[in-house]
């Protein structure tokens, strides 16, 4: 059988790689992938919720209520609904260094656009776009991830990755209310929310043109990995897919299969709360001046809005750590969303500033320590073709959430004059996600990194 191929036949079963072999090979990915991919995550993140910066003077210059803004922010996911399993599927067959360069240069290009938009009605179509061209990312670096990375390194390898989207907010959060508030009138841009999208724009397209000469398809590909290295790690994979998941399994199969299906559910609570922090938690802290009397400059709302994502960049690596060394992962998916589900309620009904961004720092917590095990249970029952459309159901379903819950938030917030009743929905989604992961307890556990043979 070829190196790199993921086909197998009834009893096919390839031997395991040499573990020294793997091992090397797995450290040498993580060093030559991980800081690339975080990147280009980082961008996609920063450029996906920068707008809820944006919305802190963009509103006003446009005339956007806070329901137009909520529609106008989760329209996003419309256009990334409908495009992630196809863009998944064309990534499998293409390959992943050409899909995920023409998605940055993409999604770069009309994230800098977004600098010309001039009401509702260009806000809507800019953001719709923005999802088009964004659809397959996330859920097509899942997938190249199992490519290269044992089961048992999942959940690590993830929250590695998946540290970016707690940067973005530690990095991107300062840079944009500094860009915002020092940009009026540079380049021509007569607000400097403008200057903000057209600049952070810019870094995305030209690290996707990057990805063409530093991202190798597969390790067979990877010309700082020797041909013993490659063939032990691709040989390492394909055994644990032939013992985990007999046979390929199928488009069709795996879109229908209940276990797909609740996951979805899942990870559309996690991502409520996810999305509903990102585009929300800068007009949150805002609102503390006529809640407590407390205010804050732009730049200082910047990095308050930094405080929950530092710390809960660092609880999530240590709890995929904790994942992988047990090798059990939906408890690690039910416990911090459901403690974050009732910090968030208590948010509500704390008396300062500070008791509030402990709750949200808690919930944001709770979010991210969730990911990187969740995104280790599909994998117990999927793979091939089958796995590209599954990851990206379940994405697609996961990310509608990011539509749904700025929306009602937004609606929520007109209706009554405060931000509770969005809040508490945030909470209801997260207890949904909580139980339903319960079920899968017993069901996914993989082997411990600690029993492992190296």
């Amino acid at each position: 059988m070829a190196v790199g191929s993921n086909e197998s036949g009834p009893g096919d079963v390839r031997p395991s790689g040499d573990p020294g072999l793997t091992r090397a090979a797995v450290r040498a990915a993580t060093l030559r992938l991980l800081p690339l991919l975080g990147l280009a995550y980082l961008l996609n993140y920063v450029d996906r919720v920068n707008v809820g910066f944006a919305a802190l003077t963009m509103n006003a210059d446009i005339g956007l209520s806070a329901a137009a803004y909520g529609l106008g922010a989760g329209l996003f996911f419309i256009g990334y609904f409908f495009f992630e399993v196809p863009s998944n599927i064309v990534l499998h067959k293409v390959g992943a260094r050409l899909w995920i360069a023409r998605i940055m240069v993409t999604w770069g290009i009309i994230a800098s656009a977004t600098a010309f938009v001039q009401g509702e009605v260009s806000f809507y179509i800019v953001r719709v776009l923005l999802g088009v061209a964004e659809a397959g990312f996330f859920p097509g670096i899942i997938l190249y991830l199992t490519y290269w990375f044992p089961r048992v390194d999942r959940a690590r390898i993830v929250a590695l990755f998946f540290l970016a989207v707690p940067l973005s907010s530690v990095v991107g959060g300062p840079i944009s209310t500094l860009l915002i508030q020092n940009g009026d009138g540079v380049l021509g841009f007569d607000a400097g929310w403008r200057l903000m999208f057209f600049v952070e724009g810019i870094p995305t397209v030209l690290l996707g043109i990057a990805v063409l000469f530093l991202m190798p398809d597969r390790p067979h590909r990877a010309k700082w990995l020797s041909r013993e290295q490659a063939t032990a790690l691709e040989d390492t994979i394909a055994a644990e897919d032939a013992r985990e998941v007999p046979g390929e399994v199928g488009i069709r199969q795996a879109l229908a299969n209940p276990k797909v299906i609740a996951l979805s559910l899942v990870y559309f609570g996690v991502v409520f709360g996810l999305y509903v922090l990102a585009f929300f938690l800068p007009t949150i802290i805002k609102g503390f001046q006529q809640q407590f009397g407390t205010s804050f400059s732009l730049v200082q709302t910047g990095l308050v809005t930094a405080i929950p994502y530092a710390i809960a960049s660092v609880t999530m690596v240590l709890w995929a750590r904790h994942s992988d060394r047990t090798g059990e992962r939906a408890l690690h998916v039910a416990i911090p969303v459901l403690i974050g589900a009732v910090a968030i309620a208590a948010a509500l009904y704390m008396g300062s500033p500070l008791a509030v961004m402990v709750c949200v720092t808690i919930c944001a917590v709770g979010v991210f320590a969730a990911i990187p095990p969740f995104w280790s249970l599909p994998n117990a029952f999927l793979t091939g073709v089958g796995a590209a459309a599954g990851i990206g159901l379940i994405n697609s379903f996961g990310n509608l959430s990011g539509f749904v819950g700025p929306y009602v938030t937004g609606w929520l917030q007109d209706l009554t004059g405060n931000g509770q009743a969005g809040m508490w929905v945030v909470a209801a989604m997260m207890v949904m996600s909580g139980l339903i992961a319960l079920r899968f307890r017993g069901a996914t556990r993989t082997v411990p990194e600690s029993s492992r043979a190296e």
